[in-house]
């Protein structure tokens, strides 16, 4: 068995302290895409195993990588019949591939890519550039002739980009841009190390008070390295996003453009105060060594799981797909294991839940194991979400008027970038948010398109494309009563389409066909509670030293053994 001290040298901080608790307690499927190197035969299934983590997806699959090599007996029971959760690649519409849930990659961490050896488990990756497209339906900018906003890698094309709309918003995206990357400079060491503990903090004991010195150093240190940013990082955990961008910038589609950004998956507005935090994830990524880069994964998100996976298993890991669990065992404050949905009984001394904290906390484990208050606070979790995922198999590449194809069905750069649609001002995406919160899908639905295809073309028979719509907002209780039936999601996707329609002539012609995954979609196919993508909002209320809970932040819970270890933990989604 690996040594402690080697191991707190190679694992991250999160995985570290989890080594640390569980060695304390211990001293093929239907998808093709799961291949049968990463996933076992029920039949080989165990009635013992030191860890149980129940959820397939990358978060937990990282897991089984890390603890299994640092000796543990791990075994990953997923209730899918395909790996990845929400990271998954799946053959919808014959001969096309889809990223069916999360679509690009950048927020996967540098130190899990390397440890794991991803690469070496099948990880490619194509960068993006330009990252992100913005066309405009009429001519507008300085000149009145501007057709659309690229945004760059390199700031200094970017800024180009801006000044046919601003040349005070050309100078400033330069200094902007620096700010955000001293932000998330200083705060970066905070996503690799746990939160600090309140509990802890506040126990009666030095002992258990000096539990959370790694993090409370960690955490002055973030502080310190934040510098004179100090008072815009706080503005960005705060304000609004409008306020913040108002500050920087005079044109809209520059304003809407990065507003989406502050926004994505979330039910708020990018006038909702704290709504600026998340254009730290603008800068906040990287692959390959490039900072704030985004990239396409060859073969698709489930690509993803798939490496992780090749490298839990090659390590002696072993997976399950098709074994829902139906109840965490737990007796006198201890988890025993798990019970799956089949009767079979898995023994384990700690179980990891890479489910949402309601599914873990209030639906597989028996009441009576947590207390009362507590449980209250989990039910009060906020896991509103706005999202419709509509993945569209095409026969063409869409040929947008901004910017029209130079050569039928031959990829240009803005093809490559996320496409933002109705994105020409912030108020259009303001009153998405007030059309959703009224109980009815935006009349103007916020778009981004994603076309992998024009990067990974084996995501698609030769000629056509996959075209991946993460559209807001659509609430997942529709006004009067209403439910998300076919006819509704038909109604909604057909307000996409026909928007698209404008941008790119030609688009509801070349439809093969398409996939529409609403809120209530997401919640049943992947199980995101609410079908938020992050497993819970990330507002200021719900993130770090209080995400899911403040007493559940470290990750433990009073059931000693049980952990959670998916994105509803700190520091919440990053892929």
């Amino acid at each position: 068995m690996v040594s402690t001290m080697a191991l707190r040298a190679r694992l991250s901080g999160t995985f570290c302290k989890l080594y640390n608790d569980l060695s304390y307690n211990c001293r093929q499927s239907h998808n093709k895409y799961a291949t049968a190197s990463a996933t076992q035969s029920k039949s080989e299934l165990k009635s013992k195993y030191d860890v149980v983590i129940v959820g397939a997806g990358h978060n937990g699959l990282v897991s089984a990588a890390y603890l299994q090599e640092a000796g543990l007996n791990v075994c990953v029971v997923e209730r899918r019949h395909v790996i990845g959760g929400a990271a998954v690649t799946e053959e919808i519409i014959p001969g096309f591939k889809f990223s069916r849930a999360s679509y690009v990659l950048s927020l996967l961490r540098p130190k899990i890519v390397q440890d794991l050896e991803l690469k070496k488990y099948g990880l490619e990756v194509y960068l993006r550039d330009p990252s992100s497209y913005t066309p405009l339906l009429n001519p507008g900018g300085r000149d009145g002739k501007a057709r659309s906003l690229l945004l760059h890698r390199d700031s200094q094309k970017t800024a180009e980009s801006i000044a046919q709309f601003s040349q005070k918003d050309a100078k400033n995206w330069i200094e902007y841009e620096k700010q955000l990357e001293h932000i998330v400079s200083a705060i970066e060491p905070l996503m690799d190390n746990a939160p600090v503990s309140l509990p802890n903090v506040m126990a009666p004991t030095i002992r258990e008070q000096l539990k959370s010195l790694p993090a409370i150093l960690t955490l002055l240190k973030s502080l310190k390295g934040l510098g004179k940013e100090t008072d815009a990082f706080y503005e960005l955990m705060t304000a609004p996003t409008t306020k913040i961008l108002d500050k920087w910038f005079e044109s809209e589609p520059l304003k809407a453009t990065l507003a989406t950004d502050s926004v994505i998956g979330a039910m708020i507005s990018p006038k909702t105060p704290g709504s600026g935090y998340v254009l730290l994830h603008h800068v906040m990524g990287e692959l390959d060594g490039v900072k704030g880069a985004w990239g396409i994964v060859k073969g698709g998100m489930g690509a993803v799981s798939q490496s992780i996976a090749n490298c839990a298993v090659d390590r002696g890991a072993s997976i399950f797909t098709e074994a829902p669990v139906q109840e965490i065992l737990a007796d006198n404050d201890t988890v025993k294991g798990v019970l799956l949905q089949d009767g079979t009984a898995i023994e384990a001394k700690a179980v990891l839940s890479n489910a949402t904290p309601k599914v873990t906390y209030l639906d597989l484990l028996p009441e009576g194991n947590l207390p009362e208050d507590m449980m209250s606070e989990l039910r009060n979790l906020d896991y509103t979400s706005p999202v419709t995922k509509i993945n569209v198999a095409v026969k063409e590449l869409p040929n947008f008027v901004a910017d029209p194809n130079i050569r039928k069905n031959e990829v240009m750069p803005h093809h490559r970038a996320t496409i933002h649609l109705n994105c020409e001002h912030s108020d259009l995406i303001h009153e998405g948010f007030l059309d959703a919160q009224a109980g009815k899908f935006s009349r103007k639905p916020m778009i981004e398109m994603v076309i992998p295809t024009s990067l990974d073309p084996t995501m698609a028979p030769p000629g056509c494309h996959v075209c991946l719509l993460f559209t807001q907002y659509t609430p997942y209780h529709l006004a009067d009563g209403q439910e998300w039936d076919d006819g509704n999601r038909n109604r909604y996707a057909d307000t996409v389409f026909d928007d698209i329609e404008q941008y790119a002539p030609g688009f509801k012609a070349s439809v093969i066909g398409r996939d529409i995954l609403t809120p209530p979609d997401l919640e049943k196919t992947f199980n995101l509670t609410g079908g938020n993508i992050f497993h819970g909002t990330m507002g200021l209320d719900q993130l770090y030293m209080s995400r899911p809970t403040t007493r559940l932040s470290n990750y433990k819970s009073p059931v000693r053994g049980l952990y959670l270890c998916g994105s509803g933990a700190h520091p919440g989604k990053l892929l």
